[in-house]
């Protein structure tokens, strides 16, 4: 349908609707799905988590299930600084998306990575808003133009993972335009989401799911945002003031709010019911959006495809930052190379993304020590040795026997509407691990009230002490060898409560064990919640694996020590505790350094990292979570197939206190955003504070060199600003760099950041090649906002364009007057 017979289709349906009908369209009629209204045509729009992977691990029957390509995630994204890529993925998630049947991809999330230690930055793009602006687009677009609706979040301010659910983020107008919402703006003016999400928590006071200001005034006002509205799951805490306030959908149904309480606030002439007439409106404008309305008509998807599966490991190539590479160290030389040491806690295993919403598991992942063995080939000795754990809590448990004959390793799950899990299972299936923020159900099971018994064996690695840990709602119990290990129940067992139990039992390395879960989720919990974790738990003085690692790297040409993030130590829900690697892994990497000078450390993590050990070793490569296809992109960035081109979107300090937020995180339930504008680089510039690695920094296998910088000597107030400079690659090798433009305002009337970022180009050039550069600057790009007189200002003056490879490495300065 065109836009005019979409508008056309929307006020005939609407003229025919019901009160009631126009409100059960403003709340989910489930987790994942919007309300139909059979009578007139009216069909749901589904939706799915993402954002690097469409996400299928609680999706009802209605839905199919698949393994979905795991892409690097929105951290690497911004770090390619490469929208064209960028818009690729989108189309590609697009497929995906489609492929499983739904409408609605929940992403991108633009929210700027205040703190280092946000649990969500991984998901987040950058510290700075034009580069998540210019990321976000291009994923919109891409999504959006292979018949997929994006749903852009969280708006607003969700920097943090501590009280989200409450916290108050106190910020002020100048702050909020500038830095929190440049990147939201972009997105929905120049590629139109169908939907934006709001963020748990409250502004100023007022939760954003309510907030009239950001919603109805600036998102739906001045940017002219036509789509709905919809809350984060469980983000809506009213019936009129939220509806009032700009929300259009409550997430997830059935309604809380938005049911029959919101029609008798209308008949009590309470809220008018052309604002639910405007909400309906907007939810009626996304069903003719998905194309449900000609269900023939829909694109046809595609999941994991080899193409997808390639795109993955693209983008890895393109993101991964190399950070030091002292004496040439890296590439590697293969035809020099007899024995590698991959040696740490994520050598052996693909660290793939941070917990939360968005982690999915796709058909296979590719982990560092696989990635080498393949590119080496059976020509070099590619050996392994974990050094030391990681993970600050127990990782997830994983059965590594079959639960019968002829199955997959996993637990034998069956569902049972009887609680005292007696009698005939309503349904039965295969389960690799319990990882359930929320159990999915198979059909039959009331989700009102339910219990499941997984069964299943697994054999000890190990012998020694071993960790069973639970999180749980509800009540669960665990059997080890038929002995009960654990029997935990919440104190009150009230929505949303967890309670987390360990218990240890002595195993011998080879033996078989039965393990038992039970699960019983009573009446009144409204989300069944079930994690099991466990570790071999070694003595501190029968643990000699560093020693080992040690004992390795002697003997080995190179050690590539894998380092950074267990699983879900970066995560939704909660923020890291500071920027140190967990565990001992600053004393392996020293001792591993001192064992041996060739040393790469390789790190996985989506925010910064303290280095004390960064004078030890030679070369450091950035990996951020790289998706299933990471170990084979970092191999071959290792051994040169790929030049480095990656750029880091954030800033890293020194140390966590050099940040300019550690005075004011994480608040109590008062979030004061005391740093105002200085937000990552620019309050390391404006405090002259040395990060340890700059904003925008990467290393390169080739060099590059920047001329003939050049811009007009004076622009009329208004007018377009070019400019234009010429890079060189002066190296050996082809190689991509990212020309980074910032500007200057030495004199203004507000105080202003040193430089800010305002344009940035991503090219390829063969040895030798050179291209000339064209940015053009619009109004914008000149201007501060000025709370005063509510609105953007360029002062006449005179402006300084900085072009350069860093915020710390500028090439080239020219000065401009606006007149």
């Amino acid at each position: 349908m065109n836009p005019q017979a979409i508008e056309v289709w929307i006020e005939e349906t609407l003229a025919q609707m019901t009160l009631e009908e126009k409100v059960s369209l403003l709340s989910g009629r489930d987790w994942w799905y919007t309300a139909p209204i059979e009578r007139l045509g009216v069909p749901p729009v589904a939706m799915t988590d993402g954002p690097h992977g469409v996400r299928t691990d609680t999706w009802t029957e209605e839905r199919p299930r698949g393994a979905a390509t795991s892409f690097p995630t929105g951290v690497s994204m911004a770090a390619s600084w490469d929208p064209a890529l960028i818009e690729r993925v989108g189309a590609a998630l697009a497929a995906e998306t489609r492929a499983l049947d739904c409408d609605i991809l929940l992403a991108p999330c633009v929210n700027i990575a205040r703190t280092p230690v946000a649990g969500r930055n991984f998901e987040s793009y950058s510290e700075d808003p034009y580069l998540a602006g210019r990321i976000g687009v291009a994923y919109v677009k891409g999504l959006q133009e292979q018949g997929v609706g994006a749903s852009l979040k969280h708006y607003a301010c969700n920097n943090q993972e501590v009280e989200r659910m409450r916290g108050n983020s106190v910020v002020d107008e100048r702050t909020l335009r500038e830095i929190y919402l440049p990147a939201f703006e972009a997105v929905v003016k120049e590629a139109r989401p169908w939907t934006v999400m709001c963020a748990y928590n409250r502004i100023n006071g007022v939760y954003a799911s309510e907030h009239q200001h950001l919603l109805r005034d600036i998102l739906k006002g001045e940017w002219g945002f036509e789509g709905p509205v919809i809350s984060d799951w469980g983000a809506n805490h009213t019936i009129v003031e939220s509806v009032a306030g700009g929300l259009d959908i409550e997430m997830p149904g059935p309604a809380k709010y938005y049911g029959q309480l919101l029609v008798e606030e209308v008949r009590h002439w309470q809220i008018e019911e052309s604002v639910i007439d405007d909400a309906a409106r907007r939810v009626l404008r996304l069903v003719a959006w998905s194309g449900r309305l000609d269900e023939d008509a829909l694109p046809e998807g595609a999941l994991n495809t080899p193409e997808h599966q390639a795109l993955a490991r693209e983008l890895a190539e393109a993101s991964i930052t190399l950070l030091k590479n002292a004496d040439a160290t890296l590439p590697l030389d293969a035809t020099k190379l007899r024995k590698v040491a991959v040696i740490g806690p994520n050598g052996a295993e693909a660290r793939i993304g941070g917990g939360g919403s968005s982690y999915l598991e796709p058909p296979y992942r590719v982990s560092p020590l696989e990635g080498l063995r393949a590119r080496l080939g059976p020509e070099v000795a590619v050996e392994y040795a974990r050094g030391c754990d990681n993970y600050a809590e127990y990782p997830l448990f994983q059965p590594n026997l079959p639960p019968q004959e002829g199955a997959e390793n996993g637990l034998r799950a069956q569902f049972y509407n009887d609680l005292a899990l007696s009698g005939e299972p309503v349904a039965e299936r295969l389960e690799a691990y319990l990882d359930h923020w929320r159990v999915s159900l198979p059909p039959g099971v009331d989700s009102e009230s339910f219990a499941v018994r997984w069964t299943g064996q697994f054999r000890a690695e190990q012998s020694g002490r071993h960790a069973f840990k639970v999180y749980n709602t509800g009540t669960c119990r665990l059997y080890v060898d038929g002995a009960l290990l654990l029997d935990a129940t919440p104190a009150t067992n009230q929505d949303w409560e967890t309670i987390g139990s360990v218990a240890y039992c002595d195993l011998v390395a080879g033996q078989t064990y039965a393990l038992q879960v039970e699960y019983v989720k009573p009446r009144g919990i409204q989300y069944g919640t079930l994690f099991l974790l466990g570790a071999y738990a070694p003595l501190p003085e029968n643990d000699d694996r560093i020693a080992q690692a040690v004992a390795l790297a002697k003997e080995s040409d190179v050690a590539i020590l894998c380092m950074g993030m267990a699983k879900g130590f970066e995560s939704e829900g909660q923020d890291r505790p500071d920027l140190a690697l967990p565990g001992p892994q600053t004393e392996l990497i020293r001792a591993v350094a001192a064992a041996n000078p060739r040393t790469v450390v390789v790190v996985n993590a989506g925010s910064p990292v303290e280095m004390p050990w960064l004078a030890d070793v030679p070369a450091v490569v950035l990996a951020y979570y790289p998706g299933q296809e990471g170990g084979h992109a970092l191999a071959r960035l290792l051994l040169g197939d790929v030049n480095p081109s990656g750029k880091l979107p954030v800033t890293f300090p020194r140390r966590y206190a050099d940040n300019p937020t550690y005075t004011n995180y994480p608040g109590l339930r008062e979030v004061k955003y005391g740093e105002g504008i200085f937000v990552g680089y620019r309050y390391y510039d404006h405090k002259e504070v040395e990060p340890e690695f700059p904003f925008g920094f990467g290393l390169s296998y080739t060099t590059f060199e920047y001329r003939d910088l050049s811009v007009p000597e004076t622009v009329k107030a208004g007018e377009p600003v070019p400019v234009r400079v010429t890079l060189v690659n002066t190296g050996e090798r082809a190689g991509s760099e990212v020309a980074q433009l910032y500007v200057n305002d030495p004199e203004s009337g507000l105080a202003r950041p040193p430089q800010e970022l305002k344009r940035f180009a991503k090219v390829t050039l063969e040895p030798g090649e050179q291209v000339t550069l064209t940015f053009e600057l619009d109004e914008r790009a000149l201007a501060y906002y000025d709370p005063v007189r509510a609105g953007w200002v360029v002062e006449p003056g005179e402006f300084e364009v900085r072009v350069g490879s860093s915020s710390r490495d500028i090439r080239a300065r020219a000065r401009f007057t606006v007149r």
